[in-house]
């Protein structure tokens, strides 16, 4: 109670010191035309009054109102639109399809990756299955889910997929239910959905039974697998233990595995079935249980005493978890640890034959047989390992493994580069759908932006502190610091003489720069807003600065004349920009829906053709406008992937690929942008009716609640 007081109070304050600040703004222009009139009106200039007075009213006149969380904001109409009212707004010609999916669920999610018969890698990032070809190098992706897929399992005919996903809520604050896709891989369609309405937090864990169609689905446990040579017999683990399940007539019956004299491990995290029936399991103590049936004990239990499952033997195996077993074919076994990061070879018997290391990766999460010999590994650090004992393990897919934020794309190469909380600078190469190099930073990055003749780029970091790269040698070139708050956006103007960095600390610091991006010379400071700097672009002249700011400011800026904030803003009607990544515009006013708070919209980007604007949103979602789009509810194409708020957009140089980041998810997202009737259509909104030339926003909140589900059901599936 007491912090949604103290969220009001801000919000009030914040409220109060715009208004202030723009009235203040209202006062100077005015007090800046009044003489103007008065040497008019005295020279007597009547025709000059006229059009002075025209010109004026005119101003005032062809201006549109909106208000975000009960801030106005004005913006004036260009001066080559006559009839505002008659403008009429259709979704673009161009559509987005799905080209590729950079990145991989592993630092929170087990048995996640396995080996179709078609040769594909099957796994998992925020809303999309992927499905590549580990040796052609291409992609399909399932794309049916509506929020994060959380597990994921192969039939034996290893054709048919499951995938379950959480729950989550929509942009209105409803709950979305959590439910299984069961699908064909081969054509991605969809043959059965179970368990919506049965499941209220997520589904953690999913697995086909090898004889009748059954599929068995739970959460909190850490495994689940039906006995390939009994298929009413299911077993799980999880926390501190292992449980043996028999399914007769539609109910479960369970037994706990019994440890004896045996430490009970605080986690058992996997296991697998050996070739003699028995089960073996990896626990967080680093050691492989061999667990056995025994016979009933009569004179001990009694009459009609039952068969228990007990530890047959205990192996020392690593240090630290055993996160992951795999059964080879012949019987050997895989384990992968986790704090030594090894993965061991074992025989039938279980003595150690062979052992590596992939210290840069992370802890092995899961590991999937190739043919006996090759095997795909996946680990913490998001990443997919192909390889052998023998040859060593490369890694075949990449990604963030913390929040992103900055994202910027070259302006002639097929380059785009990711920075974010990891404190991993990325550069990845779009035609090759690769990782080109990676660097790791002392703090996390937030922002960055190429220099316009490609060989360096500038990053902006947590701390106030910003770095320029040479995009060969990978070295730092540069390094500066700009206040001690966070900086959110680096800008080179277009012919590169100068760089505009946007801090928390409510200013822009502009540099003067040389020697090919190379050096650096503080050149002014823009001085006004009352809040945090978002967003800016420069003028097509490369003199001017447009700038976004927390509490929805628009300022521009006269960088030329010396950082001068432009008093009268209906003087930058007319100009050209170079970029358009500002959220708040007159040109990208139609991108805010109806009821947006201020912090719905995080990012956007308008094409190098000046056709379309791409908007990346709060909701998982990415949006693709024409540009300009200065009408309300403006229609649009609207395209699922992320699993979490996308934090940036980015087209590439020659507009032929966009680029969108999500935040928590760690998935980079590559569309290819489509003409016509082509790419995946999204969902098209209907345009609204007409709006009046004021538009009104108002705050709402949509909370995001996820949890565990300590169910454990059998879903029967059509065969």
């Amino acid at each position: 109670m007491m912090e949604g007081r103290l969220q009001s109070q801000e919000d009030e304050i914040t409220l109060l010191k715009s208004s202030l600040a723009d009235a203040l703004r209202r006062l100077r222009v005015h007090d800046q035309l009044i003489p103007l009139l008065k040497q008019q009106l005295i020279a007597g200039v009547s025709t000059r009054q006229r059009v002075h007075g025209v010109s004026l009213q005119k101003s005032l006149s062809q201006s549109i109102k909106m208000f975000i969380r009960g801030r106005p904001i004005t913006m004036y109409v260009p001066s080559n639109i006559q009839n505002y009212e008659d403008l009429r707004m259709e979704p673009p010609v161009e559509k987005l399809e799905l080209d590729w999916v950079y990145g991989y669920r592993g630092r929170d999610c087990r048995a996640n990756l396995y080996l179709l018969s078609s040769g594909e890698a099957v796994y998992f990032i925020a809303c999309v299955v992927v499905l590549y070809h580990i040796n052609n190098r291409t992609q399909r992706h399932y794309r049916k889910h509506t929020d994060c897929v959380r597990c994921l399992t192969i039939h034996p005919d290893k054709v048919r997929v499951a995938s379950g996903q959480t729950a989550g809520v929509d942009k209105d604050g409803k709950p979305l239910q959590p439910y299984v896709h069961i699908w064909d891989s081969s054509t991605l369609i969809t043959l059965q959905q179970i368990g919506l309405g049965t499941f209220e937090r997520g589904v953690g864990s999913v697995a086909f039974s090898f004889a009748v169609s059954f599929t068995v689905i739970l959460h909190l446990m850490f495994a689940v697998e039906f006995n390939p040579s009994d298929s009413t017999n299911i077993i799980t683990c999880g926390k501190s233990h292992i449980y043996f399940w028999t399914l007769s007539a539609g109910s479960l019956t369970k037994k706990q595995g019994i440890f004896g004299k045996y430490k009970k491990p605080k986690f058992i995290q996997c296991f697998v079935f050996s070739l003699t029936g028995d089960v073996l399991t990896g626990d967080s103590e680093g050691n492989i249980l061999t667990w056995g049936k025994s016979p009933g004990d009569v004179k001990t239990l009694g009459k009609g005493a039952k068969e228990t499952f007990q530890i047959m033997r205990q192996t020392r195996a690593h240090d630290g978890s055993v996160f992951t077993l795999c059964m080879l074919q012949g019987g050997a076994l895989l384990s992968g640890g986790g704090k030594d990061r090894k993965i061991i070879r074992w025989s039938a018997d279980l003595a150690p034959e062979r052992e590596c290391e992939v210290k840069d990766f992370g802890a092995v999460r899961c590991i999937t047989d190739v043919n006996g010999e090759e095997v795909l590994v996946g680990t913490t650090r998001n990443a997919i390992l192909r390889g052998t004992f023998s040859d060593g393990f490369v890694a075949i897919v990449q990604g963030h493994v913390d929040e992103m934020w900055g994202l910027a794309t070259h302006p002639s190469q097929n380059v785009f580069l990711t920075c974010g909380h990891d404190r991993q600078v990325c550069v990845w190469n779009t035609e090759e759908h690769k990782l080109d190099w990676s660097t790791t930073l002392e703090e996390y990055g937030l922002c960055a932006d190429f220099c316009p003749n490609g060989a360096v780029v500038s990053v902006g970091l947590s701390t106030g502190r910003w770095l320029v790269l040479d995009l060969q040698t990978k070295e730092v070139v540069s390094d500066y610091t700009d206040g001690n708050e966070q900086l959110s956006v680096m800008r080179y103007s277009p012919d590169g003489s100068f760089l505009a960095v946007g801090s928390h600390d409510n200013f822009i610091y502009v540099y003067n720069v040389t020697e090919s991006g190379r050096r650096y010379s503080r050149y002014g400071k823009c001085n006004g807003h009352s809040s945090f700097i978002t967003h800016l672009d420069w003028s097509k002249d490369g003199k001017y600065v447009m700038s976004n700011s927390g509490d929805y400011e628009i300022l521009y800026w006269d960088v030329a004349g010396g950082c001068k904030l432009l008093r009268n803003r209906y003087e930058s009607k007319d100009r050209e920009w170079a970029s358009y990544t500002c959220v708040l515009g007159f040109h990208v006013m139609g991108v805010w829906l109806e009821g947006s708070d201020g912090t719905d919209i995080n990012a956007l980007c308008r094409s190098h053709s000046e056709r379309v604007v791409a908007v990346a949103d709060d909701f998982c979602k990415v949006h693709l406008f024409q540009y300009p789009c200065p009408k309300p509810k403006a229609p649009n194409h609207s395209y699922e992937g992320h699993g979490s708020h996308v934090t940036n957009v980015r087209f590439t140089h020659c507009d032929s690929h966009l680029l969108s980041m999500g935040g928590k998810d760690t998935c980079i997202l590559q569309w290819e942008v489509k003409r016509g009737g082509t790419g995946d259509g999204g969902e098209t909104l209907k345009e609204g009716k007409r709006q009046s030339n004021q538009i009104t926003f108002y705050w709402s909140h949509a909370p995001n609640t996820t949890g565990v589900d300590l169910t454990v059901k059998c879903l029967h599936t059509s065969p």
